[in-house]
Formats: C-alpha cells, structure tokens, sequence
C-alpha cells in the first residue's frame, strides 16, 4: 500500500519507530543493487530518512558517485508479515549538527548511543515515497 511519506498512517508511523533493523538499497555504478543491514530512523516532518556510517564505507560511495543530485535509495525493514519501505534520493552530510541530530534520533529509536566515530557521517534520503504493510498498532 503506497502512502503519503510527510502524513503517514499511525500503524506505519509506529512501526518505524519501533527497534528493527533495516536494509539499505543502493546502486553499483554498473546499476546493480547493493544491500546492506542499517539502523535507520525516519523523520515525517522533514520528509527524510536517515543512516549514520562512516565516511568510507561502500554505501556512502555510492551515493557520493552519484553526484550532487544525490542516489536513488530505498531502506525496508520487516517484522513477520509486516514490512516497510520508504524511497527517495540520498545524499551524504558530513556537517556536524546533522550527524548530531542523526546520532541522537538513533539512540532514541535504537535505545543505545552510538558508538564513538570520528569519520561519521550522515546518509539522508529525502522521501519521495513509502508503502509496505504494516500494523495497525506498534506491537502487533
């Protein structure tokens, strides 16, 4: 089910902020998909979903290849027969107050701070869409 990514329904709202480990989907420069496991935190008000890494991981270089209009990207998380995934273009911010907003929305959701990580930065998809299916209620 697709949904509005900035006024999403309260069961899917809920379900991402529930602890689950996500993938990240992003492209090779040969168009293949690259997939890896993230902690991801998504933020309706700001129509973004955000990744913290380090600077030199292949995630980060491929967005960085894609240039300054940033990488199609997509992250999924699922919990049984309840998935999630939300889709936009991703770009890379090593500026220091939106790592710190990203590490401080992860230990929320996460319940955990961070590890420490000098060469941190941000991978930030602003969303163009979402679907999946997901509870009614966080829990369920």
């Amino acid at each position: 089910m697709a949904l509005d990514v900035s006024a999403p329904p309260a069961g899917f709202l809920d379900f991402w902020r529930e602890r689950h480990v996500c993938t990240l989907t992003t492209l090779r420069p040969d168009g293949t998909p690259h997939v890896v496991p993230v902690g991801v935190t998504y933020d309706p008000d700001e129509r973004l979903a955000r990744i913290i890494t380090g600077g030199s991981t292949t995630k980060v270089r491929h967005v960085r290849a894609a240039g300054p209009e940033g990488a199609r990207a997509a992250v999924c998380q699922m919990a049984g027969r309840h998935w999630a995934t939300l889709e936009g273009i991703a770009t890379v911010s090593e500026d220091p107050e939106r790592v710190a907003e990203a590490e401080r929305r992860y230990a929320i959701r996460y319940g955990r701070e961070p590890r420490e990580n000098p060469a941190r930065v941000v991978i930030e998809i602003a969303l163009i869409r979402g679907m999946g299916n997901w509870p009614e209620t966080a829990g369920e």
